[in-house]
């Protein structure tokens, strides 16, 4: 199983077209109780996000004449000035826009949010059309594969297929994504290098490695001395 972004995205996505207004983007992120909307264009292609950070500069704005005009400077930079005057979606949206093709695996999207720090990414066709939408809970969604499937997966397709081993040298069990694996593998190296492929199973929490390796072949060097003519 490999699961790709369209495996577990939000096909029916809430966005808002570039004039949408602050005062209806404000109402719509309450509404919807999310904390971003993808901005599209009349062609549906996204460019931008209008996030509840990019609005928070306006309020911060309209506490600011208490403040003086230094400490004022300090909590808003000029770019969120720009936003804080901004009336529109255009206005005061994020851009570029991260996003994320519909057939890049769910871990792409995984290190694009930990990269960006995003809690989200607009799904774009190839030609930059809006067609979904994935969160950090979809993400973590593939950790909920039943222990079973992830044995299975492990017998089947990275010992059996992958390393051309019979499964049945090890004993394999998985309670709540973690895996636990026993037994002697052929060599060392084939022994690390399962243990690293279990690690990339889809719902894999942790890997207990506790096979039995085969002990290291020792060469001796002997020096044989030229032998004597007589």
């Amino acid at each position: 199983m490999n699961a790709t972004v369209k495996d577990v995205m939000t096909a029916e996505v809430v966005a808002v077209k570039q004039d949408a207004t602050f005062k209806d983007i404000a109402t719509l992120l309450r509404l919807y109780r999310v904390s971003a909307f993808p901005v599209v264009d009349d062609d549906d292609q996204v460019i931008g996000v209008v996030s509840e950070a990019d609005l928070l500069p306006k309020e911060a704005l309209v506490a600011g004449p208490g403040l003086p005009p230094g400490r004022l400077s300090v909590v808003l930079h000029r770019r969120e000035f720009s936003k804080a005057g901004g009336v529109t979606a255009a206005d005061i949206m994020t851009r570029p826009p991260i996003t994320i093709t519909p057939d890049e695996p769910v871990t792409s999207a995984a290190r694009l949010m930990y990269s960006c720090k995003v809690k989200r990414l607009p799904v774009v066709s190839e030609n930059g059309r809006l067609v979904g939408i994935i969160s950090r809970a979809d993400v973590l969604a593939v950790y909920s594969r039943p222990d079973e499937e992830i044995r299975q997966e492990i017998r089947q397709n990275v010992i059996l297929k992958g390393f051309l081993t019979d499964p049945d040298r090890f004993m394999i069990t998985v309670k709540d994504g973690i895996v636990t694996l026993e037994g002697r593998p052929e060599t060392a190296g084939s022994g690390h290098d399962i243990v690293a492929d279990i690690w990339h199973v889809e719902g894999v929490v942790s890997v207990r490695d506790l096979l039995t390796y085969p002990e290291p072949e020792h060469r001796e060097n002997r020096t044989q001395s030229p032998g004597l003519m007589y």
